[in-house]
């Protein structure tokens, strides 16, 4: 599957949802995540393909559901917005499957906690992100779009500050 993204930050979460939900945006997701990044230690996976592997234990917040999924992700390109390639696929067992990545040789780095809320509107997905102090301090906007004019009705309908987008990943947003 093909990404296509930035990341909006310095929102007013509160402010972000009244807007989606003022426009007819329908929530389609709630849920608290717990993300777990894997590489060698010569980080193979984020020098050869700019990516990662991740293992993430997703509870639903709107129906309590819990999912595990394994996902490889490769950046493609960063332009005006961020191209990731992703490889997913619904584990049955996140411990067993962490134990075999720890196995094949790939360390786990530090876990992050998030909060995702997700609203659906015109084919956009906005997703507000709340991580765990530690991982990064501030809520953010992602949009999810196939093209750049989904990406310029998104922030037109939001009333966006162009100046606050980013291709930045996470890890880019921690060192700043």
């Amino acid at each position: 599957m093909r990404e296509r993204e930035v990341k909006i930050l310095n929102i007013d979460k509160e402010e972000i949802e009244k807007k989606l939900i003022d426009l007819g945006a329908v929530l389609i997701k709630d849920e608290e995540q717990i993300n777990i990044r894997f590489d060698t230690e010569d980080n193979f996976l984020k020098n050869t393909y700019n990516g990662y592997l991740r293992v993430r234990i997703t509870k639903n917040l709107l129906n309590g559901e819990t999912k595990n999924t394994m996902t490889f992700k490769k950046s493609i390109s960063r332009d005006r917005m961020r191209v990731n390639e992703e490889t997913e696929t619904e584990v049955s067992n996140s411990d067993e499957t962490i134990k075999i990545l720890e196995f094949l040789g790939y360390h786990k780095k530090r876990p992050g906690f998030k909060h995702r809320k997700s609203y659906l509107f015109d084919n956009i997905s906005f997703e507000i992100d709340t991580w765990n102090k530690e991982t990064y301090p501030k809520p953010y906007l992602e949009i999810e779009v196939n093209t750049y004019e989904e990406l310029d009705k998104a922030i037109d309908l939001l009333q966006l500050d162009r100046d606050q987008i980013t291709t930045k990943s996470i890890d880019e947003l921690r060192k700043d």
